[in-house]
Parts: structure tokens; C-alpha cells; sequence
């Protein structure tokens, strides 16, 4: 599978972003001004949506496709590293991706995502209220999916939007079909991804994680992933629900330019310090 993908920005510093579920890959365009002249943005379509296929395999098997995927798309583009951006659903790529290739993504953004469910249980059920999604989009179509999907509570503070991105979203989602939107569903679904709550602790890369105060679910999960998490920061954006992107760009574009831009050091390996040395005294 090759994911469909736009570049934009001027900057030296790649980022890999990438949007969430019903968004394509100009979820992130109207950060431009603000992110352009730092970073150059590799904007992806994820399967299923916008000019990407699905996997071709189903359920847990596609989710790890398109994490292979993503590594893929830094030697398409003669990129040893990159840092990686997701909302959402993309959010849970990119700390799949970041888990399975820490080597190759030097920071990680992740806004209003989850490291998963960890009881089998859990993990059944949201499989079985995906799938209710699905067959509503088989049976009924796009348009009766996205009715009943964009008065959910999670995207209530989005009807506060500015007309011009409350257009830019309303275009995104309706673009898409019910067919790819069902089968992203079923291979990129909270149910079928992998808990990745046990690998938390020993996840390297820098992490900023990203909610909004009204989605008291994410934030709460972003504090629970904050205690495990070894190299962490945290940000919550006052008034802002589940896309804090979407609903303080400007604050959201300082907070991410700040990560990316603050310099890092490898700190002093201990374990190779002779114990019979006496003690360095600044």
C-alpha cells in the first residue's frame, strides 16, 4: 500500500501529519501561515480516505500495514528521520509507528489520541459499535452517516467554528465514500488497534500530547499516558474540545513549533561511569 500525500512549508525540519477519521490530508492546510515557514509538512491521505486505498488485509493486520506504510513513505522520500504529528486516528498511527520504528521519528505530536483499549472485552465492544457505523454506511449511505456522526457529543464545540473552517471540514467530510469510510473503520478502528498501553514506559521518542479541556475523556487519558510515558509534555487548550488544531489554530501551531524548535541532549550514560572515581564538583 503507498499512501497519497502533499508537501507543503518552507522550513528544513519534516513532519509527517496526519488526520483523523472523515478528515484527508488537508485537514492541517490552514496551519500553513503559521507552520510553513518552519516546517516542511508531509501531509498524508490515511487509507480509506482522500487518494489512499484501503489495506489489503482486514481488522489488526491493516492497521499494521499502514504503520509499515508510514516507515516506507520516509525512504520514498530519502528522509532518515521525521517528526510525526497525528489527530486522532492519526494520532494512534503515529504512536504506532513511533513504537514500531523509534528510530526513524525523532519527535512525536499526538492530539486527542489513545494508546489503545486494554481489556479484551473493551476491545470487543468497540468493535461492535464500529460496526454498527459500518453498516449504517453500507446501508444508508455518506450523507446519512455524517448526520448522525457530526452531532456526536466529542465534536459538539465544533459548531463554534469560524464559517471558513466550518466549510473547509464540512468539504473534507463529505468527499469522502461511504465504502472507504466502512472499511477504515474496520482495519484503523480504536477495537482492532493494538494496546500499546504496556509499551508506554519504554517509548523514547519525545512526546507533546495535545486536548482540548471540554474533551475531558482525552485529556484524562493524555494524563494517564503522561505518568507512563518517559520523555513527556502536555498541553491543554481552555475552550477547545476534541481538535484543538481545528479550534485554536494559532495557539495549537505555537505550542507544536515550540516542541519541535526546542534543541535536545543526549543525556550522561551512568551506567558506564567507574564507581571508583571520585565525585566530578562543579
Amino acid at each position: 500500500m503507498k499512501l497519497a500525500y502533499e508537501t507543503w512549508g518552507r522550513g528544513s525540519r519534516p513532519v509527517v501529519a496526519l488526520h483523523g477519521f472523515t478528515h484527508d490530508r488537508t485537514a492541517f492546510r490552514h496551519l500553513e501561515p503559521m507552520l510553513g515557514g518552519s516546517l516542511q509538512v508531509i501531509a498524508v491521505d490515511l487509507p480509506g480516505h482522500g487518494e489512499t486505498p484501503l489495506p489489503e488485509r482486514a481488522g489488526r493486520d491493516g492497521f499494521m500495514e499502514t504503520v509499515d506504510a508510514l516507515v516506507r513513505l520516509l525512504d520514498t522520500l530519502g528522509l532518515r528521520q521525521a517528526a510525526l504529528l497525528g489527530y486522532s486516528q492519526g494520532a494512534r498511527l503515529a504512536l504506532g509507528a513511533a513504537l514500531h520504528a523509534p528510530d526513524r521519528f525523532a519527535r512525536l505530536v499526538l492530539e486527542s489520541g489513545s494508546p489503545g483499549l486494554h481489556r479484551r472485552q473493551e476491545r470487543a465492544e468497540r468493535r461492535a459499535a464500529d460496526g454498527q457505523w459500518v453498516e449504517l454506511l453500507r446501508r444508508e449511505g455518506l450523507d446519512a452517516f455524517l448526520s448522525r456522526w457530526q452531532r456526536l457529543p466529542l465534536f459538539a464545540s465544533l459548531a463554534a467554528l469560524p464559517r471558513a473552517r466550518a466549510e473547509a471540514l464540512a468539504v473534507r467530510r463529505s468527499s469522502a465514500s461511504a465504502a472507504s469510510l466502512a472499511g477504515a473503520l474496520e482495519c484503523l478502528g480504536l477495537g482492532v488497534q493494538p494496546d500499546y498501553w504496556p509499551e508506554l514506559h519504554g517509548q523514547r521518542v519525545p512526546t507533546l500530547l495535545l486536548t482540548g479541556a471540554l474533551d475531558t475523556k482525552f485529556t484524562e487519558l493524555a494524563k494517564r499516558m503522561a505518568t507512563e510515558l518517559p520523555v513527556v509534555w502536555r498541553r491543554t487548550f481552555s475552550d477547545c474540545g476534541h481538535a484543538p488544531h481545528l479550534e485554536a489554530p494559532e495557539a495549537f501551531a505555537a505550542e507544536v513549533l515550540s516542541f519541535l524548535e526546542t534543541p535536545w541532549y543526549d543525556a550522561p550514560d551512568f551506567e558506564t561511569v567507574d564507581p571508583t572515581s571520585p565525585p566530578h564538583n562543579p
